[in-house]
């Protein structure tokens, strides 16, 4: 009875072990950590619909760093961002930003598209050009919105073009 109890326990030592080590490694694989040592970047944006801490900050598609931060700026309303870029990139100053979908399921991101200026941000610098998330949702609404007055409107010309039957019958004389 003794030796089973140990057994037991040296089992759950085991996938207790595990299970600490997978949490290490998600934690420093997944682009999360608090690690500093990036450019530390912001960028305002009117709206990001659902981008959140810990989505990634990409350039040509390539995973270039992570947003930290979100809050909303209280004189202007709009969303600040705060990313952190690969120290070993260098983001022209006139580089610009866009919050866009993986695909038509998938999450948001910030993909940075670098301008042509020779000078870079600094940490603590600002992406002035900023274009903010589409909503698929609005997308949608307007499309349906258009093709509905565009029938609305043909069936309208179509009733005025319609000829009017002549009257039935000869002329009397």
């Amino acid at each position: 009875m003794k030796g089973r109890g140990v057994a037991e326990i040296a089992a759950g030592a085991v996938v207790l072990l595990a299970a600490v080590l997978f949490l290490v490694f998600a934690v420093t694989n997944s682009g999360r950590s608090s690690a500093g040592g990036g450019l530390i970047l912001t960028a305002r944006f009117d709206r990001i619909d659902g981008l959140a801490p810990g989505a990634d900050v990409r350039i040509a598609g390539v995973k270039v760093g992570s947003v930290t931060a979100q809050r909303i700026d209280p004189a202007t309303y709009l969303a600040v961002l705060t990313l952190n870029v690969d120290s070993a990139i260098k983001v022209p100053e006139d580089s610009s930003a866009e919050i866009t979908s993986e695909g038509l399921l998938g999450g948001k991101y910030v993909a940075l598209v670098p301008g042509g200026s020779e000078r870079g941000l600094a940490s603590g610098g600002e992406v002035k050009i900023t274009q903010s998330s589409v909503s698929l949702e609005s997308l949608l609404g307007r499309f349906i919105f258009s093709v509905t007055q565009m029938n609305t409107n043909q069936q309208g010309e179509g009733a005025q073009n319609t000829p009017t039957p002549a009257p039935a019958g000869g002329s009397a004389r």
